[in-house]
């Protein structure tokens, strides 16, 4: 089972950034539960078998907030995927700073180490929504797999199942989140 976690503030927003993650999973007949970061507890972690930390709007911050909330993500030994804030997130729980960088729309990433099943010196054409990003060139127990001028777009763990990008795969790359699904 996947556990989703919503970053949303409000409910309207998980219908742009959950809803098409339930979806795809749905659609695969991949077994997942839902739940929003501030009402979940140590059980739904240790009963889910991946965790995939979903974005939300431009607007909206107040995980940042509540960045404690986050804290077993140090611990857990679990695949994890986060996507937008939820890649923030990962690298806040890791004691990095974000930094602003605005950048909406349709982007080509070329990723310069293999990602989730997408080889190395692949280009991909992927959807943009963020205000923030976090520097991952200084967090030593993480590889940068793309990167458009100073900001990571996609990250990997070198140690554990970690996957973070900071564009949207819920959009126009529905197979990333697949392959983290299957892998």
């Amino acid at each position: 089972m996947i556990l989703i976690i919503s970053t949303c503030k409000e409910k309207l927003h998980e219908l742009e950034f959950v809803r098409p993650i339930e979806n795809i999973l749905k659609k695969n007949r991949i077994s997942y539960l839902t739940k929003h970061y501030m009402i979940l507890n140590k059980n739904d972690v240790n009963k889910a078998d991946k965790i995939i930390i979903c974005g939300t709007s431009l607007q909206d911050f107040d995980y940042v907030n509540h960045i404690d909330k986050f804290s077993w993500i140090k611990d857990i030994n679990k695949p994890i995927f986060g996507i937008c804030s939820g890649m923030q997130i990962i690298g806040l729980v890791n004691n990095r700073v974000e930094g602003k960088k605005i950048e909406i729309g349709f982007y080509k990433e070329k990723f310069s180490k293999n990602f989730l099943n997408i080889k190395e010196n692949t280009e991909k054409e992927v959807y943009h929504l963020h205000n923030n990003y976090i520097d991952f060139s200084k967090l030593n127990d993480f590889e940068i797999c793309s990167k458009s001028g100073r900001v990571s777009q996609a990250v990997k763990h070198k140690n554990k199942k970690i996957f973070g990008v900071l564009f949207h795969p819920e959009v126009r790359n529905k197979e990333i989140i697949l392959n983290f699904a299957s892998a």
